[in-house]
């Protein structure tokens, strides 16, 4: 046998040699903000973005802000420690609703059914629970099942495993009467029925722009309350003023101000702060942008724990209702909603939310069909199953970034739901407008964004596909108008779309492209892009050896319009010549892809940031497409 060598002993913890902490990278030097700020300032220079004249940080440069003017810093370091988020199940509940979070459970998949047939309700809603949905958000009413057929729309359904979510509009009261009789005909005892009724007067206003009592609603929940403790009687819905177009911050401070003017009324109706707040679900809007997502619903636990508090409660968490956004969903291309529905999901998935629909990717175009319930079923199970995303309690905690977004949001948030209290609740602020007003500051803000493709819709603003074929589907019966408006941020474009469609033939415009293909295919792509989003074909030639040769590619290409492609050196050479030369050829307009220039001929310039909706609008008009 081999002698065995002696190994040396391992430090045990507490010797003086076994080291406290472990450090990772311990080998490298420690690098400094100010290393990391000359490496940006190098980069940035060599992109003409600063010049040796410019004095102040460099990553200055690199700040984004929301639409709430919060400032998204390009670098958070431990510097950025943000404290006060407490621990999950205890106030101000940033970290989570629960001590145990979403770990032991996942969060609730919750399904939407807007059909007025309740059979085919019934069918998609047994089939969705087969396929994991674990609650069901039933639309009733003039716009969804009648209340009279609600208990065809739930045959075979067991209400006491998957909680009925009633949206009833202003017949709120008959369908949770029906609803309730409906546990009572099953023989569900009154204590272990769990179900939401629905009742959203605000809503209702803001939706409608007529006033709805609050009252009625904080009777029902008392009644409630005394025979069914575990139903909730009343939804605070953020997506009307989501949908006007609003931001993260103007959402949550006017669905926390809702929660607080329905506290009111439930305390007004005999309840004590603590029942009132377990009366309350709140509803709000999941978008693509996660950070954003993540960070709302985390702040709008901790605005609710503080409302609680100095309304002398114990500090109730928050029950959220996490929506993906109607508004982001698109009619073209909709393939694409896939992907930012997951995204939504995703983000209030780690923010903590409770429940959560992912509304199918067709939702924008009608009723969905099986393929798509299953598509927005199967996005709950990857994201848990596989992805293992509620397996750690705020996945999200600890991040400096996310810390510091969900403080700042909060911040912003209170700021609105205390302007909303000085000018006297929600229900004065949206019968004075002076809401609506301030969404429409927004909308403004964000549709030029929009029309600037500065906010690109990817498949119609970026990457449209003029060869689709459009997804067809059952119409879904329309909600009560007359409140506060509805966007869907695509529509625009898909406005532009639809006309170019209707015409008997595809209108194009030419690109004139300019020197070898390497030369202007960056910018024939771009302009390309940019037309399709206008539904507008782009006929690139390749690369004409002349003028003549631009110019008789442009006769042959049909259309009266032109576009110049090229790099910078080719139009300080070409440009004025080819653009006369196609004046003369009797194009009626001459644009050119690069920034505005001294180009007499020439009649608009495509660029980054220029407003592609005028741009695509004036073309369509030029060319006679009504």
């Amino acid at each position: 046998m081999t002698e065995v060598a002696e190994t040396e002993s391992v430090p045990t913890p507490g010797e003086p040699d076994a080291p406290e902490e472990l450090k990772l990278a311990a080998e490298f030097p420690e690098a400094s903000r100010d290393q990391w700020r000359e490496l940006v300032a190098g980069v940035l220079r060599k992109s003409g973005a600063i010049d040796e004249s410019f004095d102040g940080p460099p990553e200055s440069k690199l700040v984004t802000r929301t639409y709430d003017g919060l400032e998204i810093q390009p670098l958070y370091t431990a510097d950025d420690t943000v404290g006060g988020t407490g621990f999950p199940g205890l106030p101000p509940f940033v970290r989570s609703a629960r001590p145990e979070g979403a770990v032991t459970t996942g969060w609730d998949i919750r399904a939407r059914y807007a059909r007025r047939d309740a059979k085919a309700t019934n069918a998609a809603i047994l089939a969705d629970l087969e396929g994991g949905v674990s609650s069901i958000w039933l639309r009733a009413g003039a716009t969804g099942v009648p209340v009279a057929d609600l208990a065809d729309a739930l045959n075979e359904v067991y209400v006491d495993l998957a909680p009925v979510i009633l949206d009833a509009g202003e017949e709120y009261e008959a369908a949770a009467n029906e609803l309730l009789a409906l546990f009572a005909e099953r023989e569900i005892p009154a204590s272990a029925v769990t179900a939401t009724l629905g009742a959203d007067p605000i809503g209702l206003t803001a939706r409608t722009g007529s006033a709805h009592p609050l009252a009625p609603a904080a009777e029902l929940a008392a009644r409630v309350a005394a025979s069914h403790p575990k139903v909730r009687t009343i939804v605070a819905d953020g997506l009307p003023f989501h949908e006007a177009g609003g931001s993260d911050a103007q959402e949550l401070g006017a669905t926390i101000a809702a929660g607080v003017a329905y506290l009111r009324a439930l305390t007004e109706a005999g309840l004590d702060v603590d029942t009132a707040a377990n009366q309350l679900e709140f509803r709000l809007a999941a978008t693509a942008d996660q950070f954003l997502t993540i960070a709302k619903f985390r702040a709008a636990r901790r605005l609710w724990a503080r409302v609680t508090e100095v309304s002398g409660g114990k500090g109730a968490g928050m029950r959220q209702h996490a929506v993906t956004s109607p508004a982001m969903l698109t009619q073209r291309d909709p393939w694409v909603n896939m992907l930012r529905t997951t995204l939504a999901c995703f983000g209030a998935g780690v923010g903590g939310a409770d429940a959560i629909t992912v509304l199918p990717f067709d939702a924008a175009i009608g009723q969905p069909d099986a393929f798509s319930a299953r598509i927005a079923r199967n996005t709950h199970a990857v994201l848990l199953e596989e992805s293992k995303l509620a397996g750690v309690i705020d996945p999200a905690g600890g991040s400096w970034y996310v810390e510091n977004l969900t403080e700042d949001l909060a911040k912003a948030a209170w700021r609105e739901f205390t302007a909303i209290e000085a000018a006297g609740g929600i229900e004065a602020e949206l019968t004075s407008g002076a809401l609506a007003g301030r969404l429409a500051e927004t909308w403004e803000k964000r549709s030029k964004r929009i029309g600037t493709r500065r906010d690109p819709i990817t498949g119609v603003s970026e990457f449209p596909n003029l060869t689709e074929k459009a997804v067809v589907r059952d119409p879904v019966e329309d909600l009560p108008g007359g409140g506060l408006p509805r966007y869907r941020y695509a529509e625009a474009f898909e406005a532009l779309r639809d006309r170019a469609d209707a015409h008997p033939s595809r209108p194009r415009v030419f690109l004139a492209t300019l020197g070898p293909v390497a030369a202007h295919t960056a910018r024939a792509s771009f302009a390309a892009n940019l037309f399709q989003a206008g539904g507008i074909e782009a006929v690139n030639p390749g690369a004409p050896e002349d003028i003549p040769a631009v110019v008789a590619e442009f006769l042959a290409s049909g259309t009266k319009i032109a576009c110049l492609c090229g790099s910078n050196a080719s139009y300080a050479e070409e440009a004025d010549s080819v653009a006369k030369a196609l004046k003369e050829a009797g194009a009626t307009s001459v644009l050119l892809a690069g920034k505005p220039g001294d180009h007499p001929d020439v009649t608009g310039y495509l660029y980054t940031g220029c407003d592609a909706l005028e741009i695509l609008t004036g073309t369509l008009n030029e060319l006679g497409v009504q």
